[in-house]
């Protein structure tokens, strides 16, 4: 498909979108659909389609956003719906969150407002809470991961 090729030649992050299962744990879904809005006050919107996800943001009317860093493609595909065997993440609980060990930037979102748009939902949210280490982001360009620009592993490829 045309749009899909097209829109694949952005480069963006990637995200694994969390939310408490209600049992100790997490459920997760990775998101490469993630967009800052606004800074005042500061407020993002993630894309997500009707599930699992959709329905445990809509009913709880809260998120958390981890930036996943270079060489988590393991974590990305575990989320996206190819658990990898043998794979527990680890995470700790931020703001009542979970937020995944070793995120590059992790945001604690306020749900504010849904829209419904296509296939999609637009979950926006303000951030109650935020945090960055300077670890470089896991890239996504042409339905591919990649090392950032600067990185080691990019300067040694």
């Amino acid at each position: 498909m045309a749009f899909r090729a097209a829109a694949s030649r952005f480069v963006t992050g990637v995200t694994v979108v969390t939310v408490p299962d209600g049992g100790g744990g997490l459920n997760g879904m990775t998101a490469n659909s993630f967009v800052t809005v606004s800074l005042s006050p500061p407020t993002v919107l993630v894309s997500v389609m009707p599930g699992r996800m959709h329905r445990a943001i809509a009913a709880g009317g809260r998120y958390g956003v981890n930036v996943l860093p270079q060489g988590a493609q393991g974590l990305s595909t575990h989320f996206a719906g190819r658990p990898v065997a043998r794979l527990a993440p680890d995470y700790d609980l931020v703001a009542g969150l979970p937020r995944l060990a070793g995120c590059t930037a992790f945001f604690a979102c306020e749900l504010v407002r849904q829209v419904d748009v296509g296939d999609h939902s637009l979950f926006i949210a303000e951030v109650s809470h935020c945090e960055h280490s300077d670890a470089p982001p896991l890239v996504f360009y042409s339905s591919r991961y990649h090392d950032p620009p600067g990185s080691a592993h990019a300067a040694e490829g």
